[in-house]
């Protein structure tokens, strides 16, 4: 496509979710390659007024750079298509999918893809019964929540009680997961292609919010250090996972492959990080596409139900 031909866009970004900050980051270093692509891009925070705002606007397109709730779980998608705007990335369901841990990982166990076993948390669950289940040390994840926010690593029953009122303040719905001891790695996929894979190493306890946007210690490796025939497995994988959700575009999966080699898909992530410490440019960089193209080529995913 050329630039002329996506008219007026309107890059989504900020929003109502606890990743508000991460998402003005992503959504302005997007503003800003669109510009250099010359294409005619317009930066909108996501109130409760976008709406209106896209219709007074008179955009013909957007560009979704919104993380959390409300941005990534089908809630803005479902508005776009109501107001008929292309916009990229996955749909309703499959973005819903995609923020829904707990059913995403149902999905998935469906589709022969090997998730870390996991048991919801309610009121009457025996906290004591949790390390013969699983056994410790766990993760404890509030359900709809992105970029580690809520997430705690517990190694006893007395800090999988102070984990789970942790999660419980992002998410009425929790669950504790067995820790998978191994490496964790993330696969990007982009218009049905998976990218290399990166590693991510961190000397915190685990790849949590801090990680992820404030420390300079994470390390990023790509090329990840598996063998070439895991590596490519790990893609099949990767691809996999995002087409049994229905993804579509682009996206990452991430994974933890345990000791013995096993892979474990974590998680779907439909609208990935564009920031400066975001996996999905450094894959797409060492796969030889520049960021300018990379948003550009995101932007060509945009697409409306009619």
């Amino acid at each position: 496509m050329n630039p002329q031909d996506f008219g007026k866009v309107a890059v989504l970004m900020g929003g109502l979710s606890g990743e508000r900050q991460v998402s003005l980051k992503s959504g302005e270093a997007v503003l800003q390659a669109l510009k250099r692509k010359h294409v005619d891009a317009y930066g909108v925070d996501a109130d409760r007024r976008v709406i209106q705002v896209l219709a007074d606007g008179k955009f013909d397109r957007a560009f979704i750079a919104l993380h959390g709730r409300w941005g990534e779980d089908g809630v803005i998608q479902g508005a776009l298509e109501l107001l008929g705007l292309p916009y990229t990335g996955s749909r309703v369901l499959a973005s819903a999918l995609g923020m829904d841990k707990l059913r995403c990982k149902r999905l998935w166990a469906t589709a022969g893809i090997q998730t870390a076993e996991y048991i919801e948390l309610h009121a009457d669950t025996d906290l004591d019964e949790i390390e013969h289940w699983l056994g410790f040390p766990v993760f404890v994840k509030p359900n709809q929540e992105g970029s580690s926010l809520g997430i705690s690593k517990a190694r006893s029953v007395t800090e999988l009680a102070v984990a789970w009122k942790a999660a419980h303040e992002f998410d009425d719905t929790v669950f504790v997961e067995r820790c998978i001891e191994g490496g964790e790695y993330t696969v990007t996929i982009l218009n049905g292609e998976a990218l290399p894979a990166i590693k991510v190493e961190t000397p915190r306890e685990f790849y949590d919010y801090q990680a992820k946007y404030h420390e300079n210690t994470t390390r990023y490796l790509c090329p990840c250090g598996l063998p070439e025939p895991a590596e490519k497995a790990l893609q099949q994988i990767a691809l996999k996972a995002f087409d049994a959700v229905g993804c579509h575009g682009w996206g990452r999966v991430d994974f933890m492959v345990s000791k013995d080699g096993a892979p474990y898909a974590l998680e779907v992530n439909t609208v990935p990080g564009m920031t400066d410490h975001s996996l999905v440019p450094m894959a797409a960089k060492y796969a030889g596409i520049g960021f300018d193209d990379l948003v550009y080529r995101i932007l060509e995913t945009s697409h409306v139900d009619r």
